[in-house]
């Protein structure tokens, strides 16, 4: 997917919404798990309601590799299937695999294939530690995108990522430097977690026209307001990701109705500050 084709899609649904898809078997509705007559069947059936409920008030879903990953080949099975729903129900949805690689030449290389071949994921997420040559094998496939993790809202983030060096350069501002001149912003996003509030402002200095996907809004507590007020470009340049705020809305018979609400209440104020921050 181009980013024209993403920027047309906020522009026209005025929402920048992207659905984690974080599905922890251990927290469907008891109607999913007890019709159910096996994992697959069980993520398969929740993830469906999901995406068909929040759609119309979402430009993209982010399933977290790792709740799939979890359950052995069923997990794998209703991953790939996840994906192909979407492809072929909402095609103008970006579709992002938050794995997380990244990993010596060869290996990236793989997984690459495999999320970007195989699944046909539109973006991955890619942990930038081991340099360029753990990054470049995913880019250069056409309408794919790495997102690269820079600046995260969990507490271990401290003990590397705002480190500084002789220059007093932070580390997540090295990697965005570094990582800009591996890629442009037509194929590479970053990470920012949607906790760091005024820390935004930084790194649109250093990266101003690259797109950041934003997690953190919701259960954990960021604030939309202040992401889109710092962080936001005259094409949006955002993308704020929900997951279980919406997804877990309930734990009864109307999950998914409760989902739908969940997203349409995250996408309405989203209309309101794309009006006040954005040109589109």
């Amino acid at each position: 997917m181009k980013r024209k084709e993403i920027i047309d899609h906020i522009r026209e649904k005025r929402s920048f919404l992207c659905v984690g898809l974080d599905t922890d078997i251990k927290k469907l509705p008891k109607c999913i798990t007890d019709s159910a007559e096996n994992v697959y069947d069980a993520l398969m059936t929740f993830n469906k309601a999901i995406i068909d409920a929040t759609a119309p008030y979402c430009v993209a879903f982010k399933p977290n590799t790792a709740f799939y990953e979890a359950h052995g080949v069923e997990g794998w099975r209703a991953l790939a299937d996840t994906c192909a729903y979407i492809r072929s129900r909402y095609p103008r949805h970006f579709v992002i695999a938050d794995a997380k690689r990244g990993d010596i030449g060869n290996t990236s290389a793989m997984y690459a294939r495999a999320f970007f071949e195989d699944m046909n994921f539109d973006a991955i997420t890619v942990a930038p530690y081991m340099g360029s040559d753990s990054v470049k094998p995913f880019l250069g496939f056409d309408g794919k995108w790495v997102i690269l993790l820079a600046l995260t809202s969990n507490p271990g983030s401290m003990d590397f990522q705002l480190t500084e060096d002789r220059q007093c350069r932070r580390l997540f501002e090295k990697v965005i430097a570094e990582s800009g001149r591996w890629a442009t912003p037509e194929e590479m996003m970053y990470v920012v977690g949607a906790t760091r509030g005024e820390m935004f402002k930084d790194i649109r200095v250093a990266a101003p026209e690259s797109f950041l996907l934003v997690p953190g809004v919701g259960a954990q507590g960021g604030s939309l307001e202040e992401v889109c007020r710092y962080g936001m470009t005259d094409d949006c340049g955002l993308l704020v990701n929900s997951s279980r705020a919406i997804i877990y809305a309930s734990k009864e018979a109307d999950f998914a109705e409760a989902a739908g609400a969940s997203a349409k209440a995250v996408a309405s104020d989203m209309a309101g500050f794309l009006d006040t921050y954005s040109k589109i």
